[in-house]
């Protein structure tokens, strides 16, 4: 009890009720051997901690009711995006070795759970009850909730739209065997990505407005998003997978060319920056990079041949 009563922002109660949550969807994956609930688990929990640190407050504060709002619309669409596709496809085969394994499946519920308490903190710090009257005769609104609110609305917006576009391009028969270069998809190559972790850099500015002392570890949200998006399971991944399946497609390398990684760009703008550039400014780490050395080289074709074919087939 001297703990919960010591802990004035509901770390230690939020991340009990992950462990538990996390642990308890395990227990039905692993004995079931089936993947449905992976990701669900994942966007569900989110909003159980924005909303139960809500209550805990008993505050109701504008911008406490602001954070929860964003985080539970932003939680249930995504969680019921991920729900109905992962039901269309069957199974997810980012665990086709860890089902018949336990302790490896139990890895990926224990890193989710991390995930989910370290990203959730610039709301657990937004809805501790000391936040609602940290600013106090003047409880108005700061440039950072202005630019934060933004930044979250602008991500969510990039973020359902991929999603859904990308979806829908998969759902289409006619698209077998293309990879999806419509609408964001088309200006970049994981705009779904952009849009998420532009989502917690704009939550973090938010939570900047109550930030002292120990609450700005909240930064740690967007910085362990990018890094996971970034360099561990987001992108290098998904490229890896791209490469191999169409390195030998002249159109496709000619889109990867063209095309920004995450930061939505013109093509013909992104295809003109020097390599080095767009490493550095651009996000075109060579990570991503799984193509041989003449792939490469057939991907930068001569303005005297023929332009490239934005719908070409495999």
């Amino acid at each position: 009890m001297l703990v919960f009563e010591a802990d004035t922002n509901n770390l230690a109660i939020c991340a009990i009720v992950t462990v538990a949550m996390q642990f308890s969807f395990f227990l039905v994956a692993c004995t079931c051997k089936f993947d449905k609930v992976t990701d669900f688990a994942g966007g569900t929990n989110f909003v159980v901690l924005g909303l139960l640190t809500f209550l805990l407050a008993e505050t109701y504060q504008w911008r406490q009711i602001m954070v929860t709002v964003f985080i539970t619309v932003w939680g249930l669409r995504l969680s019921g995006y991920l729900l109905y596709r992962i039901i269309k496809i069957g199974e997810d085969k980012r665990f086709d070795d860890k089902r018949e394994n336990c302790l490896a499946f139990a890895g990926f519920w224990i890193f989710q759970a991390f995930w989910v308490f370290t990203v959730s903190l610039p709301v657990i710090f937004v809805n501790a009850p000391d936040s609602a009257t940290f600013l106090t005769p003047s409880d108005a609104w700061t440039p950072q909730d202005i630019i934060g609110a933004i930044l979250f609305v602008t991500g969510l917006l990039i973020e359902t739209f991929a999603d859904f576009q990308k979806f829908g391009f998969r759902n289409d028969p006619a698209n077998k065997g293309k990879w999806c270069d419509k609408g964001v998809w088309k200006v970049s190559r994981h705009p779904n990505y952009f849009g998420e972790i532009i989502i917690w850099i704009g939550m973090f500015i938010i939570s900047t407005s109550i930030c002292v002392d120990g609450k700005w570890a909240g930064v740690l949200s967007p910085l362990f998003t990018m890094a996971i998006l970034l360099f561990l399971s987001g992108i290098p991944l998904l490229e890896k997978k791209s490469d191999e399946r169409y390195r030998k497609n002249e159109e496709y390398l000619q889109y990867k060319n063209r095309t920004s990684p995450l930061v939505p760009l013109p093509p013909p703008c992104y295809g003109c920056l020097p390599r080095a550039f767009k490493c550095l400014c651009c996000c075109e780490f060579p990570l991503y990079n799984y193509l041989d050395p003449e792939d490469e080289r057939i991907s930068i074709k001569p303005s005297n041949e023929e332009p490239y074919n934005e719908n070409a087939k495999v």
